[in-house]
């Protein structure tokens, strides 16, 4: 599969407010697939904000190669960045200007000319046809996110990078804007998001990279990851609080929470008939028994308690 990014040996160094030496990205590679929905998790200061504004040109790399589609940002910058839309976490358009504005002055900065924008095809798409002449300051705070998404397709970029795009946002809007980033998907744009939202993370991705301390501590297909971890979890509510010695002579992976029993198992390896058993012998009422298999959240926190230093 052709790349949409190529990213190696990537490292930024810079100094911090109080003058201490950070180092920001580790010897960073990675191989973003041409038109995936590509994931970019991790804790907050791993290094997911210096990568993407280095994709984007806003940041100036240590070292190591970044390649946009044929375009290398060392020697072919403009074009790499006519390559990128993105869409940051803030809010950044003049509040007096009209959506329809907006849009249009986005496109002359990017060359684009009058008689190639799609400013009103745009509006249409992320569903502000009808406020296209609005102050933006009246719109509400999903069309200002629905803007900032049109805002960074003015070009038509074969790439759009979303950083956090629904933080703070309720769950009808982030559905509405989840629905555009899969329409634009389907038309052959790559995505690039990053996402505090792990179940967001685990519907809308294909690929999925997991960023710590500023190294690529894991990169596959969803389902591979998910694989990896390959753990189920079965919950027995019990009528009274368990005593955990009994249970932990059948196997160590048990957690109780008051009269809750968490097992956690490799699929194959399943202790449950006999922890029924031993409740049933020792007189305990079983409530409720529920299972389930293990998300993205249980990969993410895996993973990054695994590789923290």
């Amino acid at each position: 599969m052709s790349c949409a990014i190529e990213i190696k040996n990537l490292e930024k160094h810079y100094q911090s407010d109080d003058n201490k030496s950070v180092h920001a990205l580790k010897n960073v590679s990675l191989d973003i697939p041409k038109g995936s929905v590509f994931g970019l998790l991790g804790p907050n200061g791993a290094g997911k904000s210096t990568l993407i504004n280095i994709i984007a040109g806003n940041v100036i790399k240590s070292s190591g190669q970044v390649k946009v589609g044929s375009f290398d940002i060392d020697t072919d910058l403009r074009q790499a960045k006519l390559a990128v839309g993105v869409v940051s976490q803030e809010l950044s358009f003049d509040p007096y200007f009209t959506p329809e504005r907006t849009l249009n002055i986005q496109a002359g900065l990017y060359g684009v000319p009058k008689q190639d924008r799609k400013t009103a095809e745009l509006l249409k798409f992320v569903d502000l046809g009808k406020k296209a002449k609005s102050y933006s300051r009246s719109l509400s705070g999903g069309m200002k996110r629905r803007l900032m998404v049109a805002k960074a397709m003015v070009h038509q970029p074969d790439i759009l990078i979303l950083d956090e795009p629904t933080a703070g946002v309720d769950v009808e809007l982030r559905k509405t804007l989840w629905k555009n980033v899969r329409e634009l998907n389907a038309r052959g744009v790559t995505i690039v998001l990053t996402t505090h939202y792990l179940e967001e993370a685990e519907e809308m991705c294909d690929h999925i990279a997991i960023i710590n301390h500023g190294e690529i501590v894991a990169n596959d297909r969803k389902e591979k990851l998910l694989q990896h971890l390959n753990q189920n979890c079965v919950q027995i509510l019990f009528d009274q609080k368990p005593v955990k010695s009994l249970f932990s002579k059948i196997t160590p992976h048990i957690k109780i929470e008051g009269k809750l029993l968490c097992l956690k198992y490799v699929t194959g390896q399943n202790h449950l008939d006999q922890i029924l058993k031993t409740a049933i012998k020792a007189g305990y009422k079983i409530e409720d028994v529920s299972s389930f298999k293990a998300g993205l959240e249980d990969v993410f926190l895996s993973i990054v308690s695994q590789k923290k230093s």
